[in-house]
């Protein structure tokens, strides 16, 4: 009886003393899967820059793509950029009222939606819409062979696929920034007026007073680094999918939760940075 006693205790302690070593084995294979997905990341940007640049250029295809980021993403923005207008606006009234500081409602508005919360929420909701739709739509072409067709007919499918909807990804971010912006501001006012009288004249002037062009571009013009993080984020997951539908389905996920996280992440660097060399 002593002896299965103390066999068992011995089996034991070898276990728990074999814990430690499996989790060292984790956590090393999970460090040296993070850092080959970046080395991969960046292989695969370096494709798809040098096929963007080299001739012939996909011309139709980043229109078609530009209509498809741009024109079908705009109601959701705005939409989006409304409601967020609405509810700073009506949460702002109560908290400045109460500090006495009632007559710099207009320029916290613009001040708050233009500097941030404008081109980080675009970001997001264009990175659910759009990036899980070329995530989804590139990985079914590729457990397809759609993108081995492509190969084989002598197109590049760095140039066609990628290439041309990571462009459009960065020219239409800053667009679709201003729009939610505009929107924003308008459901703002609207939001502002239904509490006490107040002009939209009077709103615009108070809300941009003593702001230049410092205070505008930058934050506005930083949305094109997101619009890159998501359509490089979106395209990389996608072309590298394999495993039949259930990997289209992980590609979609994968390429909005990545690229959202990204944008997270490249936006607190991208204010730092603002605040340095756009004071």
């Amino acid at each position: 009886m002593s002896e299965n006693n103390t066999g068992s205790a011995a089996a034991l302690a070898g276990r728990q003393a074999s814990l430690p070593s499996v989790d060292k084995r984790a956590s090393k294979r999970i460090g040296t899967e993070f850092l080959e997905w970046f080395g991969e990341l960046g292989i695969f940007f370096g494709r798809v820059v040098r096929a963007g640049v080299t001739a012939p250029f996909e011309f139709r295809e980043l229109f078609k793509q530009l209509d498809e980021i741009g024109s079908q993403s705009l109601p959701l923005v705005g939409l989006a950029g409304a409601a967020i207008g609405v509810v700073l606006a009506l949460e702002s009234v109560q908290s400045m009222t109460r500090f006495g500081a009632k007559s710099l409602l207009p320029a916290a508005l613009v001040y708050s939606v233009v500097h941030e919360i404008g081109p980080i929420i675009t970001a997001l909701v264009v990175s659910g819409r759009v990036g899980a739709g070329i995530g989804a739509e590139l990985a079914s072409m590729k457990v397809t062979e759609q993108i081995d067709a492509i190969e084989a007919s002598a197109v590049n499918p760095y140039r066609l696929l990628a290439a041309t909807r990571i462009l459009a990804c960065v020219l239409m971010l800053p667009l679709l920034t201003l729009a939610s912006d505009a929107c924003a501001l308008l459901m703002g006012w609207v939001a502002l007026a239904t509490v006490e009288p107040l002009s939209f004249h009077q709103f615009i002037i108070s809300g941009f007073n003593g702001s230049g062009f410092n205070d505008f571009l930058p934050p506005t013009f930083k949305t094109a680094v997101f619009g890159l993080i998501i359509g490089l984020v979106a395209c990389f997951q996608g072309m590298r999918t394999r495993g039949g539908a259930a990997g289209v389905g992980r590609a979609a996920t994968s390429s909005v939760v990545l690229s959202s996280l990204f944008v997270i992440l490249a936006d607190v660097v991208l204010v730092k940075f603002i605040i340095i060399f756009f004071p």
